[in-house]
């Protein structure tokens, strides 16, 4: 399947933001440099931009007409670089303001998806500051294993299986590293699946799911971005039934956060009932060599350079901005 044709010269200079001052920094950089040689393969005027050196104000300055946001976590995937680009008027891939600040809060998500009745771990949400006893006792309410991390940062960072009570310490001290609020979730026993999305509304649509199976079940940083120890299957090889719950699933949780352009959720599959439960929403997935949004659209047929084409062609503004005409009526 090829990117549908498109007048690449319409897309006019476009800005792919990498690097930026998260804890993601460097898989933003790889995301963001593999993004910009392909789009530059077929031929659009791309230019990496580096927020972390640079005012956002640049980018209007310097006449970029859309961005490719290729940043991860904090200042990037939150909705304040989308904001940003909102008071510029200059469209941007992915979500917008609000569904951005609200999937890189993995509590709101639940919170979200709670309300519309998706299914989701059960979780406590803990101060970094929690008292030791409090910290001690959370494992008889949640169970054992349990999974402590920091609600709004990715890539399994500052993320802790707990095995044992004596774990709860150092796993809530290495989250509030990361985020003073400290995320404890459930631990769903079963296998890890991924599902892409592309598009926006009514003409939203999964992707091949992807079924991960990781070294003793570790899908860590290391193991994520910089192994080859993780194996992925795709096509899945789930049940066609199961698949296509999953995808239901998937798209009524990116729809119900108001999700647009692209997203990949994560999921678990319990191993007792094959029932699917979602982890997280990522608004601004991965696209590095051994990233899961172009693994799974090479699934199908669609080549990662036609896959940064589409994601750019969905390129939007929530807010058009209203332009006063001369009979003093609204025009936009």
């Amino acid at each position: 399947m090829n990117a549908p044709d498109l007048n690449l010269a319409n897309l006019g200079k476009v800005a792919v933001l990498l690097g930026g001052l998260s804890a993601e920094r460097e898989i933003s950089l790889m995301s963001g440099n593999g993004v910009l040689e392909a789009l530059r393969s077929r031929g659009v005027d791309a230019h990496g931009f580096d927020p972390a050196g640079r005012p956002m104000d640049d980018i209007k300055r310097e006449g970029f007409s859309r961005c490719f946001i290729a940043l991860h976590g904090r200042f990037g995937e939150d909705g304040t670089v989308q904001g940003a680009l909102e008071l510029m008027g200059i469209p941007y891939t992915g979500s917008g303001v609000m569904a951005s600040s609200i999937a890189i809060d993995k509590v709101m998500t639940k919170r979200v998806w709670t309300a519309l009745g998706l299914p989701t771990p059960s979780y406590v949400l803990l101060s970094g500051t929690a008292p030791r006893e409090r910290l001690i006792a959370l494992p008889d309410e949640l169970g054992l294993p349990l999974i402590v991390k920091p609600p709004r940062e990715g890539s399994s960072i500052g993320v802790t299986k707990v095995s044992d009570h004596s774990q709860m310490l150092e796993a809530v001290a290495l989250s509030a590293r990361y985020d003073p609020d400290v995320l404890c979730e459930a631990f769903i026993e079963g296998m890890e699946v991924t599902c892409p999305v592309l598009g926006t509304g009514s003409g939203a649509h999964t992707l091949p799911i992807i079924r991960i199976n990781a070294p003793e079940g570790a899908y860590d940083y290391q193991n994520k971005y910089f192994t080859d120890e993780v194996k992925y299957q795709c096509p899945s090889g789930l049940p066609a039934a199961l698949e296509a719950e999953i995808s239901r699933l998937v798209l009524a949780s990116y729809q119900g956060l108001g999700c647009r352009g692209w997203a990949r959720a994560d999921l678990m599959i319990r191993a007792s009932d094959s029932k699917p439960f979602l982890l997280e929403m990522n608004t601004s997935p991965g696209m590095t060599g051994h990233s899961l949004v172009p693994m799974s659209a090479d699934a199908a047929g669609i080549s990662y350079p036609d896959l940064c084409v589409q994601i750019l062609s969905l390129a939007a503004l929530d807010y058009v901005k209203k332009v006063p005409a001369e009979n003093g009526a609204q025009t936009t």
